[in-house]
């Protein structure tokens, strides 16, 4: 998964919006708690901003070079899926700088 280690190289930030208590952001707390430390670890000067918020929906957001933004809805998605989600957003910065 070296793909972890581009967060810094192609986002400008990752934003993690959930609720703290509601089960449809289940899968995105189980997300944060399970990688948090391993993607700050890999991007220590990276911004990566955790958003609680009652009934809100779960969502993740990367901002990319000239305030360009992407957003994955992440109700119903499972673990792996939000991780999958999120090397696409990574993915999707480095070809932005193409």
């Amino acid at each position: 998964m070296a793909w972890r280690s581009q967060l810094s190289r192609n986002l400008k930030e990752l934003r993690v919006l959930f609720c703290q208590t509601s089960p449809t952001s289940a899968s995105a707390r189980s997300f944060v708690e399970q990688n948090y430390k391993d993607l700050k670890t890999l991007n220590p000067k990276f911004p990566i901003l955790i958003r609680e918020c009652s009934g809100i929906e779960p969502q993740i957001w990367a901002r990319y070079d000239m305030g360009v933004e992407k957003g994955v809805r992440l109700e119903g998605l499972t673990e792996p899926q939000i991780l999958k989600a999120l090397e696409d957003l990574v993915k999707a910065g480095a070809s932005l700088k193409a």
